[in-house]
């Protein structure tokens, strides 16, 4: 029995990892624009530089190498770029032309007019869509949104059992408060009940002197003030 083994490449593996995720859709006859990142010292900036594509070699593979012509003053210059180098921000592709070739080289002895190539119509927003992370970047990415998630997981659940706790307690005082207005209207309704006349509460064996009628006056007072009363008019006689 014959057992195959399939061992990646070292090298293949190293250049799968330094890829970009996604290059727009370029090809040769296309004006673009790429912006490449310049450092100088420990300041950097972005160049741009717009300009006909005249061959995009080696396109799928680490090496995709894209050169661009353009005329600037009246010269032709050209720049070639890896495009999966970190140093290329962005590569945008601005109008597409009709070509029949791979290698426009023949673009480098026209000028003016004859330069000119047949435009045609594309979907620039389907094309320009690119994702310029390669894979360990994408890997490290995710891993961070899964720890941004878990945190987020974790600060919702101490904020949910919070708000559990606090309910609790408003439920607690609300119950507390509610036992208080009871007890409190149980004592008013017994005193509106117990609110008789005087003599009602009188004891039956109470003294002569401390009894009271049911004007609640003092019969005793008022004895001695017609006996006064008496005395007054037998004066005046």
């Amino acid at each position: 029995m014959c057992y195959t083994i399939w061992v990646m490449n070292p090298i293949a593996t190293l250049e799968a990892s330094q890829k970009k995720a996604k290059l727009p859709e370029i090809h040769s006859g296309d004006t673009v624009r790429v912006h490449q990142r310049i450092t100088e010292g420990k300041k950097s900036r972005i160049q741009v530089f717009e300009g006909l594509v005249i061959r995009y070699s080696k396109a799928g593979s680490l090496q995709a190498i894209i050169t661009v012509r353009k005329i600037a003053s009246g010269i032709g210059v050209e720049k070639s770029w890896l495009v999966h180098s970190p140093n290329v921000e962005k590569i945008q592709v601005v109008k597409r032309s009709k070509v029949r070739r791979a290698f426009l080289s023949y673009m480098r002895d026209r000028s003016g007019k004859s330069a000119r190539l047949a435009e045609m119509g594309f979907d620039k927003e389907a094309t320009n869509v690119a994702d310029n992370r390669t894979a360990n970047q994408i890997a490290e990415d995710e891993g961070k949104t899964k720890e941004a998630q878990k945190e987020q997981a974790e600060i919702k659940k101490d904020i949910d059992a919070t708000a559990d706790k606090d309910a609790k307690n408003d439920e607690a005082l609300q119950v507390e408060e509610s036992t208080e207005e009871v007890a409190q209207s149980e004592d008013k309704k017994a005193a509106e009940d117990d609110a008789t006349p005087a003599s009602d509460n009188e004891p039956k064996d109470a003294p002569v002197d401390e009894k009271v009628n049911s004007d609640g006056n003092d019969e005793q007072q008022e004895a001695a003030e017609e006996f006064q009363q008496g005395v007054d008019k037998a004066d005046k006689k």
